[in-house]
């Protein structure tokens, strides 16, 4: 058998490039490549799939994030053309010809990959191809394993990398619960493994009218969506963006004590003392034990919420101080050393103004 050398680049050379930033179908959120949307039955993953694909098409934005205007390509592979124009006419009275729709389609071995490459090819501004539901195209006597799994996302992360898209695929969890949510996912973790993005649509842990998009991938940073569906427009509707408010990410308890201390400011004295103040104001029942470890627990999420303390000994007692308003971005200034916020600065400055400026409106 002939060698083929390994083809290496060295660490200087490859510094020295200039590279192209990654592509964003909606900016700071889905990426360019393979990104798998995960859901219950009936949770709403069609219907936000359906509103995406719209907005895309019509290049407006998605929970105040700017969209790349494009063709947008939509299999919606377990419904009817009638329940798509319905699903349409309760959203939108305005549908752009660049949006498609197809309601068949062939599986990845027979020729699903050459089908949306001959659209992309015929619509050369296609930016967004969506699969629902990608069990649909899949092998069906394919055996279940990682390997079979990262295999056959790899076929579509191959193809959304050669046609410059985006590839949502919209994917099923498990019936079994699990702590983890991205855990979730139906099948082996060859399907994560193999995406540039997962997104799972979950359950609200702060209420029942609404549900939680959880985000992580390889060009995003982890973040949590606060969604309520509205049913007078059929639509996800942005409640919070932890990208946003930090605070969102902590328990409540957590919460409450920054609630707390933006009316406060500044806090000095034991821990039992500190309980039993942020017991009246929450109406919580924590311990000073119980919160201090919460607090060290969660120390970095409060500080990006703006909340610093430091924890010392005085004659035996043991005592906190507490201030409001000194930011993780602040750095050196105040008590509790220095730490980054984990990219927030770039997440937020690519926000356009007029996303922003149109959701105040609203």
């Amino acid at each position: 058998m002939e060698e083929t050398k390994l083809a290496v680049i060295d660490g200087e050379t490859l510094m020295d490039l200039r590279l192209p930033p990654a592509r964003f179908c909606v900016a700071t959120l889905l990426p360019q490549g393979v990104t798998v949307l995960g859901g219950a039955p009936k949770i709403g993953k069609s219907w936000l799939v359906l509103d995406l694909c719209v907005r895309v098409a019509k290049g407006e934005c998605v929970w105040n994030l700017p969209t790349q205007q494009g063709t947008t390509l939509y299999l919606c592979l377990e419904d009817t053309e009638r329940r798509i124009q319905e699903r349409l006419l309760c959203i939108t009275d305005e549908v752009p010809a660049s949006a498609f729709f197809a309601v068949a389609a062939r599986t990845l071995a027979d020729g699903l990959c050459g089908q949306i490459r001959q659209f992309v090819e015929e619509h050369p501004d296609t930016v967004l191809v969506a699969i629902d539901i990608f069990q649909m195209v899949r092998g069906g006597d394919t055996e279940i394993s990682y390997a079979s799994d990262y295999q056959e996302v790899r076929q579509m992360k191959e193809l959304a990398d050669e046609l410059g898209i985006s590839l949502l695929l919209v994917h099923h969890l498990r019936k079994q619960g699990d702590s983890d949510p991205l855990n979730k996912l139906s099948g082996t973790t060859g399907i994560s493994g193999a995406v540039d993005a997962v997104f799972v649509l979950d359950k609200s842990r702060r209420g029942e009218s609404g549900a939680t998009l959880i985000c992580t991938g390889r060009d995003i940073v982890y973040r949590e969506l606060e969604l309520r569906f509205e049913k007078a427009v059929c639509a996800w509707e942005l409640v919070a963006d932890s990208a946003e408010e930090p605070t969102f990410l902590l328990p409540k308890e957590m919460a409450a004590l920054t609630e707390f201390m933006r009316g406060t400011i500044f806090f000095s004295g034991s821990n039992a003392e500190l309980a039993e103040q942020l017991n009246a104001f929450a109406g919580t029942d924590l311990s000073a034990k119980g919160l201090k470890q919460m607090m060290n627990k969660w120390r970095y999420a409060l500080e990006d919420g703006g909340v610093r303390f430091r924890s010392y000994r005085s004659n035996g007692q043991r005592l906190v101080e507490i201030n409001y308003g000194v930011s993780a971005e602040a750095g050196q200034s105040g008590f509790g050393g220095e730490r980054t916020s984990d990219g927030m600065n770039e997440l937020l400055s690519v926000r356009e103004s007029e996303c922003v400026k149109s959701a105040r409106t609203k």
